[in-house]
C-alpha cells in the first residue's frame, strides 16, 4: 500500500500522459493495494517493525554487509560498486554510482543478475528478486551477511578466475 503527495499541477501533469500505466508498473500496486489487510500490513510495519530498536539492529548489520561486498569486489578488481542506504545495500556493475535513471538503465546486466542471483540462491542466500539488493530486517542475523559475503566472494572466483584483480573469464 502507498500513498502519495503531490500538487494538483504535478497530478495533471503525471496523469496526462495517456499511454503511462501507473496501476501495477513497478509494485505499486492495483485493485488489492488498498484493502483492510495492506493497510493493517502497513500499520504494523509502521509501528512495531521500522522502529529505532529495529534500526539499531539493521544498520550495522547493512553496513557490515556493504564492507563485505566493497571487500570483495576491490580484492577481485571488478569493475561494480556497492551503495547502502540505511539498511539497504545494492551492488551494480559499474565502477561508479549512476547518476541519471538512463545510466542505471545502461549499467543492467540481465545474464549476470540472474547468474549471481541463482549462484547465491544454490547456496542458501536469496536476494529481492529485482536487482542485487538486500534488505536487513529486524531478524536478519550477522551469520547470514557473512554467508552473503563468503558467496559473493566464491561468485567472484569463479568469474574473475579467483583473485587475478580485474581479469573476468569468458
Amino acid at each position: 500500500a502507498g500513498a502519495f503527495g503531490m500538487t494538483r499541477e504535478v497530478a495533471e501533469r503525471a496523469f496526462a500522459q495517456p499511454d503511462a500505466d501507473y496501476v501495477d508498473t513497478g509494485g505499486v500496486g492495483g485493485t488489492l493495494a488498498g484493502n483492510a489487510l495492506s493497510l493493517a500490513a502497513m500499520r504494523a510495519a509502521l509501528t512495531r517493525v521500522l522502529t529505532r530498536e529495529s534500526y539499531a539492529h539493521t544498520i550495522p548489520l547493512a553496513e557490515r554487509f556493504e564492507r563485505g561486498v566493497r571487500e570483495m569486489i576491490e580484492r577481485h578488481g571488478a569493475p561494480w560498486h556497492v551503495t547502502r542506504l540505511g539498511s539497504r545495500v545494492e551492488y551494480a556493475f559499474t565502477p561508479e554510482q549512476p547518476r541519471t535513471g538512463g545510466e542505471a538503465a545502461a549499467a543492467h546486466d540481465e545474464e549476470l543478475e540472474s547468474l549471481l542471483h541463482l549462484y547465491a540462491l544454490n547456496r542458501g542466500v536469496l536476494m529481492t528478486p529485482f536487482h542485487n539488493m538486500a534488505l536487513m530486517g529486524p531478524t536478519t542475523t550477522q551469520e547470514q551477511v557473512d554467508l552473503h559475503t563468503t558467496v559473493f566472494s566464491e561468485a567472484l572466483d569463479e568469474l574473475y578466475g579467483g583473485f587475478e584483480a580485474g581479469k573476468m573469464l569468458t
